[in-house]
């Protein structure tokens, strides 16, 4: 093949929750699309993050973790990652180095089994292991349950090995279109990015008070009528029970505020402007397990 020819193709992301996913994305693209938080299952959607350079294309999809599901809200976040498998080029399982072969990881092997998509195994958080021996045996593991074409081992949080396992992908992909522009990191609007910000800061102030009981819409985003540089931007936290709205507003409003100045300061340098950001809590009961409620706030596929 001319060296000079260009290569696309899709990547997915699989692995269990907080292996490092979204931060392998966050890492690759040099930009934050991907929300990132000690929780398992943070990210819900299937995120695209589009890698260009003059050579070749790749379109991560960076799939919510696999696991157990517990409501309507669960096991639409396992459809999201299983459907996945089929329709790329490659599928990148991602584990965490520090973490042993466990049943999660065999209920995934069990559904990359089911397709004919070849399979890359990475291991993340490498700059967090003592013992080489222990590692070595423990992929072994992952080895003698799946043929995977390739392993690799990195850092996502400090770019270890990162050059090589893009270089890895680029040689798996064909040649082909340039799907997206050169400048585009997301197949996301603006609008999903910034509600995604705002869920990550809900979820790290309010520690383990508020789990996943939380969504975010932006409700309105435009420029500001009395001043064009400024964008006004309204977002509605959703909760299950008034017990988390209260926590989510905190004494005085604090909470509240603090989430809002976290916020804002990252929105701000995603748009490169000045950001005015009003926040607002309502509550809307067990609405993981309610799939009109889910479809509304952007759970649900027009087909499902």
């Amino acid at each position: 093949m001319n060296k000079s020819s260009f290569k696309s193709g899709f990547v997915a992301l699989i692995g269990r929750p907080n292996v490092g996913k979204s931060t392998f994305v966050n890492n690759v693209l040099g930009k934050k699309i991907s929300i990132i938080s000690s929780k398992p299952q943070t990210t819900r959607n299937r995120i695209q993050g589009i890698y260009t350079t003059k050579n070749e294309q790749i379109i991560f999809i960076d799939t919510p973790g696999i696991h157990k599901p517990h409501h309507q809200l669960g096991e639409f976040m396992n459809k999201e990652s299983l459907s996945t498998l089929t329709d790329v080029d490659l599928i990148l399982m991602i584990i965490d180095g520090t973490s042993d072969f466990g049943t999660g990881d065999q209920f995934i092997i069990d559904q990359l089994k089911k397709v004919s998509t070849p399979v890359y195994l990475v291991v993340n958080k490498i700059d967090l292991i003592n013992d080489k021996n222990r590692l070595f045996a423990n992929i072994i593991k992952f080895q003698e349950q799946y043929a995977f074409k390739e392993v690799f081992y990195i850092s996502a949080l400090r770019g270890d090995n990162i050059k090589e396992l893009l270089e890895g992908i680029l040689d798996n992909l064909e040649e082909g279109p340039q799907y997206y522009p050169f400048d585009q990191i997301s197949d996301h609007p603006e609008s999903f990015v910034i509600s995604e910000i705002i869920r990550e800061k809900v979820l790290m102030l309010t520690k383990e008070e508020v789990p996943h009981s939380v969504a975010v819409v932006v409700e309105t985003m435009k420029a500001s009528e009395d001043d064009p540089n400024l964008i006004d931007i309204h977002a509605t936290i959703y909760v299950e029970r008034q017990s988390q709205k209260k926590i989510i507003i905190g004494h005085n409003g604090k909470m509240i505020k603090d989430i809002g100045t976290l916020a804002r300061k990252e929105i701000v340098m995603l748009l490169g402007q000045k950001v005015y950001l009003d926040l607002w809590v309502k509550v809307e009961e067990d609405w993981r397990n309610k799939k009109s409620q889910l479809k509304r706030l952007g759970y649900f596929l027009e087909n499902n």
